[in-house]
């Protein structure tokens, strides 16, 4: 049995590492401006979550393109909205891609503070500061309050990652009416300060 589960682990990186490489190269051969969120955002920073799931941000005038291609390479669009898409490929071993997409403005500032982070072996991508990851995990709890348990377990993690901007991960959380959540996660901290 350990064999077994061996076997399909090196399975699933390998797929998601040509999942990566597939797409990532389609972004630099188009020009297109690429940051990693999500689950393997939180991996580049060193906090372990099961998923399959890989989600990248992007500029929101790339979006008919990268649908194209996804599309092209048998992807199927499950959920499009100006904001966000979501794609997943018949053969369940080749995963789910999920896209935020970004006006210039806000894409602006959060590529110009990426930074290229090793997240499988030899695969280095750009990721997005630690204070965007919050920034999206508050607004998806806004908008979907079932995340909440989730999200807040991410939460914590990224909080207690050295050199942060307080005063802005406190203004993202103001911002989409989430403070009681601050609140609840900076208490744990001050009590559990290293767990």
């Amino acid at each position: 049995m350990d064999d077994l589960l061996l076997f399909l682990y090196i399975q699933l990186i390998l797929n998601i590492k040509t999942i990566f490489r597939t797409l990532t190269d389609f972004f630099k051969k188009e020009g297109i401006d690429y940051a990693l969120v999500g689950a393997f955002a939180l991996k580049a920073y060193g906090y372990l979550r099961a998923t399959q799931d890989v989600d990248f941000l992007v500029r929101s005038n790339h979006q008919n393109k990268i649908i194209a291609y996804l599309e092209s390479l048998g992807y199927e669009t499950i959920y499009r909205s100006a904001g966000y898409s979501n794609h997943v490929h018949p053969l369940a071993n080749l995963g789910r891609i999920d896209f935020i997409y970004v006006e210039e403005e806000t894409a602006n500032i959060i590529f110009s503070e990426t930074k290229s982070l090793l997240l499988l072996d030899d695969i280095s991508v750009p990721v997005v500061r630690p204070e965007h990851l919050i920034a999206l995990k508050v607004f998806a709890m806004k908008n979907d309050p079932d995340r909440s348990l989730r999200e807040m377990a991410d939460l914590q993690y990224l909080l207690k990652l050295p050199g942060l901007d307080s005063e802005e991960i406190q203004g993202y959380f103001e911002k989409y009416g989430q403070m009681e959540k601050y609140v609840e996660l900076t208490k744990r901290e001050k009590k559990n300060p290293q767990s």
